[in-house]
């Protein structure tokens, strides 16, 4: 139920939906209230020019990703038991078509930094954490394939653990501390989008991990020019922040951070 729950906030926090919701109120207004649907038809075009200004969504971003900074690979203390990599870079199952070769999203650092990490710390495990979390997924789920991923880039099996049940953040955490040979009072590194952080190590702590955040994937920069405008990466970069403000807000009220 939770699972289902966390699609349909998925939905809610697409602004493309919000202007798609304006546009079908004003087609029912159009004939009984035509003042009415100018004024809604105004509006959701306007909320649609307006989602492509990155400025605006990038302040929200920069804040998240502001919260837990950068970590430099060669400060991580020697105690470090192991990285644990949140599942989110990987394309959907149904996007693997060609054997041998990986699929990666707008996420990759999440997978490419936890190859260059374990290379420069051969001390340290990788926890990888995902299952399939699309609604109605395929048999593959995101840990298989982030299996081919690390065959590819050369990493011994044994240094990998996978979880592949999670479907959600909170997921990742309870299940991963279930693993053979998991000490979650250890330190752990956790490594996740910069933007995800906030509710992941709200989560994994909730849970009981002892974890310090790895921040990647940083999408805001550090000053946006007032003139950027793109309407695609508007539209996500506005889906990226909302979906994690309203996470974060629904863990805490659920009391899973």
């Amino acid at each position: 139920m939770m699972f289902i729950a966390a699609k349909f906030m998925a939905f809610l926090t697409q602004p493309l939906a919000w202007v798609a919701l304006l546009l079908l109120l004003t087609v029912l207004l159009v004939r009984r209230r035509p003042a009415w649907a100018v004024r809604v038809g105004s509006a959701a075009l306007a909320l649609l020019l307006l989602l492509g200004w990155e400025p605006l969504p990038d302040t929200l971003l920069r804040h998240l990703e502001s919260l837990y900074p950068p970590v430099v690979r060669q400060q991580i203390a020697p105690d470090t038991a192991g990285v644990i990599v949140l599942g989110g870079a990987l394309e959907s199952a149904y996007v693997w078509s060609v054997p041998g070769q990986s699929a990666l999203n707008d996420g990759a650092e999440r997978m490419t930094e936890a190859v260059a990490l374990l290379r420069q710390q051969p001390q340290l495990k990788l926890v990888f954490t995902g299952g399939e979390g699309e609604l109605f997924g395929g048999d593959l789920p995101e840990a298989a394939r982030a299996s081919v991923f690390f065959e590819g880039q050369g990493i011994p099996a044994a240094r990998v653990l996978f979880e592949s049940a999670s479907r959600t953040t909170y997921e990742n955490a309870v299940l991963s501390k279930r693993l053979s040979g998991i000490d979650a009072a250890q330190p752990w590194l956790l490594l996740t989008s910069a933007s995800h952080m906030p509710r992941a190590m709200a989560a994994f702590r909730k849970a009981g991990w002892n974890v310090t955040a790895y921040p990647v994937d940083f999408r805001a920069g550090k000053a946006t020019p007032w003139t950027q405008y793109t309407l695609d990466q508007g539209v996500k970069k506005w889906r990226i922040g909302l979906h994690e403000v309203i996470g974060l807000l629904a863990y805490r009220l659920s009391g899973r951070a």
